[in-house]
């Protein structure tokens, strides 16, 4: 474990009542102390994710209705040009129609971004999201590994 170092904060007391509730709201375990450490390392995360070259993991969901005319062919076909990004898929039939999917993803930032708007552009789709992490360690790759461009 490494060191901990003690700071001092000060805010308005009631950012801090509305901060305490957030705290008590996420368990017992939780304090002022791992909350604030919790908030930063998501804000940096949330920096690395915009390198470009950051190695990151994310998932697509995307919902779309099946019937579309050769919508399901047409995703398939893009999935398939990234099969060294695309690490699983799970797909569930929500109704007759309509279907999601969710696609986790691992690679270069730039490159995961412009696969998931490739995706998420496909007319058809009715609507969808990336949501990107890393694992909070530096990890830089090649944007253009082997396989197809985005």
């Amino acid at each position: 474990m490494e060191e901990l170092v003690r700071f001092s904060v000060t805010m308005e007391a009631e950012l801090l009542g509305r901060f305490d509730a957030l705290v008590a709201r996420r368990g017992t375990r939780a304090n002022r102390s791992e909350a604030v450490r919790n908030l930063v390392r998501e804000a940096l995360v949330e920096q690395q994710v915009e390198d470009p070259h950051a190695e990151i993991a994310g998932t697509i969901t995307m919902v779309y209705d099946h019937h579309a005319s050769e919508l399901s062919e047409r995703l398939n076909a893009i999935q398939h040009r990234y099969i060294h990004e695309i690490v699983s898929t799970v797909h569930v039939h929500l109704d007759s129609r309509n279907c999601l999917e969710v696609i986790v993803l691992r690679g270069a930032s730039a490159r995961i971004r412009a696969i998931a708007d490739t995706l998420l552009g496909t007319k058809g789709v009715k609507h969808g999201k990336l949501v990107t992490t890393t694992t909070g360690e530096e990890r830089v790759m090649d944007p253009h590994p082997a396989g197809g461009d985005p």
